[in-house]
């Protein structure tokens, strides 16, 4: 026994192996919905941060809405978004492997890895925008 046959990871030691060593599908997927939720939860902060201090102002927020506070909707737009995106762009980005080896395919498989990883990722935006990043930039 060379050491490395006998030796058997505990459940810690598995998730810490399986965290480094995530299959290349599964971190594309992950990667493709992060990056649309960066961009929509950037949005969604900066409307967010507006509208909170119009109304610390006592002012009406932005008339593009109708003056009127919309941030629930905004919310479940960047859910929505986010997931849409993070299926398409997985879709797109990671090919079914064919028989032959050689050639790729789509499949619906593949938006189905992207929704899976995309909706737990647009909730945890919301939570870092809403707990991390608001209080941090709209002060005390």
């Amino acid at each position: 026994m060379t050491g490395r046959e006998g030796r058997t990871r505990g459940f810690f030691g598995k998730r810490l192996y399986q965290l480094r060593h995530a299959p290349r599908p599964v971190f594309r997927a992950v990667l493709a919905s992060a990056g649309g939720a960066f961009v929509y939860t950037l949005l969604y902060l900066a409307y967010d941060l507006h509208v909170e201090r119009a109304l610390r102002d006592g002012l009406e927020p932005i008339a593009l809405f109708g003056g009127t506070d919309v941030r629930t909707e905004a919310a479940a737009l960047l859910v929505i978004l986010t997931v849409a995106t993070g299926s398409m762009l997985t879709y797109l980005i990671v090919p079914q492997p064919t028989p032959d080896g050689q050639t790729t395919r789509r499949s619906g498989w593949s938006a189905a890895l992207g929704l899976f990883a995309s909706v737990p990722i647009a909730y945890l935006a919301l939570v870092i925008e809403s707990q991390m990043l608001k209080p941090l930039l709209l002060g005390p």
